[in-house]
């Protein structure tokens, strides 16, 4: 039979289907719209980041309401920015941790001292060269202020996403190993998609860290002069200066509506768009949704957007063939290796000694050794603090995250409110803190653990929902057709899920409260301050009158309480999850 011309064609099916055959529809006109302001928002809000800064401009800050939009805004970007460099140093720092053993030995506890670094300190450091590097540019404060958000942010991502890689499922491994990925492939097919629901819950969390201690971070001290810059958090640290409850209010309903904005604009979107990468063999009876999302998969755009940038990732592939394959050899020669740790070592530890007398040598000359007595005292308060913290946010939360993991439907509620919870700065309920204090006659000492839970609870909360989202829903589904409940659910199914989850949680809510402790040792609102016996009473008042030998005192006793604590405790719960409680 001849083949007839006119036949009609078949339709391919729509996964088939290029997306120049479909006509564009308002859904995609809407997508591009919003692409559009979003990006002509951000150069208009950039702008103000590159002009010249002067004395009289940049101390002085203008509260009045009709600000407070293009504040938000200014803080909006900033803090964006910081998770974005927070997120390129999450996949480097943590993959070179966890693919060499030698740089593990120092990248790690390198990494709890980093997180009980206070952003004070981060920011007095910083400042001093950014400015150098932008001279008579506002740029530079710029840089500094996003330099102490990202310090506030990083950690706990890297945290999180080094663990995932340490415990990727033997499964998994296997897979790479027999289709001989590169090593390229294995960390974007196999190793990113493992710990994704981690790594976004974290990166939530951690953008939650960068609200809380806003104020701080958009207060830049460069000599003798205190630089304010244009943001949320600069507005409601002049309000509280000022005594001034209606703007402090003001500045309470921005920032709740700027968290609730991002949360529905971009983190339930992600959230709900990570539940892809949960290691099941059965679906879920209920999934997250988010309406942006959904709206987002209807338009034509993402699909073009992949097919524009297709080449580029194949060229990328390509390429990453250099880094090797992934067939690490399963023998390996003793002699070599303990010869490359010798090595390694001596010249390691030369330089961690060097430094260390250098420092001892600065400080000997300038206050005495002695300096150090002080803060390891005062530092014992401090501790003490922390532990009733963690012990306490344990037995409250830990119960709340599994019961928030195991339920979508509870998820697209609890979300923003605990969001909006963990991103609140506690320098905004300072007002209400010291009214309650005076009034009710209770210490700081005491008080400061319910002002330091503000900054550091929510890492046990955050880690452990996205712990108890992560167990598949097979096992779920098992224990509910074996009849297993109560305290027998907790011991074989729930613990076992979570504990690693909250391990990670626990090492970041044990170094977010020291951090914390900071801004909550010494309260203040008006003509009122209260001050807490403490660490972080020491080293705000050191970093207050610029006492560099105190503040580097300070900073260097509070991260050798940090790193001893995660050494002789934390770092055993992290072997017992990665050698019993991996799934």
């Amino acid at each position: 039979m001849p083949f007839r011309t006119d036949a009609p064609r078949p339709t391919p099916p729509p996964a088939l289907r290029s997306p120049f055959s479909a006509r564009f529809s308002w859904v995609d006109v809407v997508v591009a719209a919003a692409v559009l302001v979003l990006l002509y928002l951000t150069l208009r809000v950039g702008q103000g980041t590159t002009v010249s800064f002067t004395t009289s401009r940049s101390t002085h800050v203008d509260t009045s309401v009709g600000r407070l939009p293009y504040d938000a805004a200014r803080s909006l970007l900033r803090m964006f920015v910081a998770l974005a460099l927070s997120t390129v140093f999450t996949f480097v720092y943590a993959y070179t941790a966890a693919k060499s053993r030698r740089l593990e030995r120092i990248l790690i506890p390198a990494l709890d001292i980093l997180q009980s670094v206070p952003v004070l300190a981060f920011l007095t450091v910083a400042v001093t060269g950014f400015v150098a590097l932008f001279p008579g540019s506002m740029l530079g404060l710029e840089c500094a202020s996003i330099f102490a958000i990202f310090t506030s942010q990083a950690w706990n991502m890297t945290f999180s996403f080094y663990y995932s890689l340490t415990s990727l499922p033997r499964e998994l491994d296997e897979l790479s190993r027999s289709f001989g990925f590169t090593r390229w492939m294995r960390f974007w097919k196999v190793e990113l998609p493992s710990g994704m629901i981690g790594l976004v819950w974290n990166g939530m969390m951690s953008f939650g860290g960068g609200w809380f201690f806003l104020v701080a971070s958009e207060a830049v001290t460069l000599g003798n002069t205190d630089y304010a810059l244009p943001g949320v958090g600069s507005y409601a640290g002049a309000a509280i200066a000022d005594g001034d409850l209606g703007k402090v209010g003001w500045a309470i309903l921005t920032m709740a509506v700027m968290v609730i904005g991002v949360n529905f604009l971009f983190w339930r979107p992600l959230t709900a768009w990570a539940e892809r990468f949960k290691n099941e063999q059965s679906e879920a009876s209920e999934v997250q949704r988010s309406y942006v999302l959904d709206f987002l998969r209807r338009s034509h755009w993402p699909q073009l957007l992949g097919r524009a940038l297709r080449p580029a990732g194949r060229a990328l592939g390509r390429a990453g063939r250099l880094l090797g394959v992934d067939d690490r050899p399963l023998t390996v020669d003793r002699g070599r290796q303990r010869t490359g740790d010798v090595v390694f070592t001596v010249v390691a530890g030369g330089l961690i000694l060097w430094g260390l007398l250098d420092l001892g040598h600065y400080l000997y000359d300038r206050t005495g050794l002695g300096v150090f007595g002080e803060p390891l005292l005062l530092g014992l308060a401090t501790l003490a603090r922390v532990a009733v913290l963690v012990v306490v946010a344990t037995l409250v939360w830990v119960p709340v995250g599994v019961k928030i993991g195991f339920s979508p439907r509870l998820t697209r509620i609890a979300q923003p409110v605990v969001q909006v919870l963990a991103s609140f700065p506690a320098n905004f309920l300072f007002p209400l803190a010291v009214w309650f204090f005076l009034k009710t006659g209770l210490t700081i000492d005491i008080g400061g653990v319910f002002l330091m839970a503000l900054g550091a609870q929510w890492y046990i909360l955050f880690n452990t929902i996205a712990g108890a989202m992560a167990i598949p829903t097979d096992l779920r589904e098992a224990m509910d057709d074996l009849g297993v409940t109560g305290l027998q659910r907790w011991k074989r199914l729930i613990i076992p899920g979570i504990f690693p989850s909250y391990v990670t949680g626990g090492i970041t809510a044990s170094g977010g409260a020291w951090n914390a402790s900071i801004v909550s040792e010494v309260v203040g609102f008006g003509g009122t301050t209260l001050v807490a016996t403490g660490l972080g009473a020491y080293i705000a008042r050191a970093t207050e009158h610029g006492d560099f030998p105190k503040l580097i005192a300070g900073v260097a006793v509070m991260s050798l309480y940090v790193v001893s604590l995660n050494r002789f405790f934390w770092r055993r719960l992290y072997r017992l999850a990665e050698t019993r409680y991996s799934l």
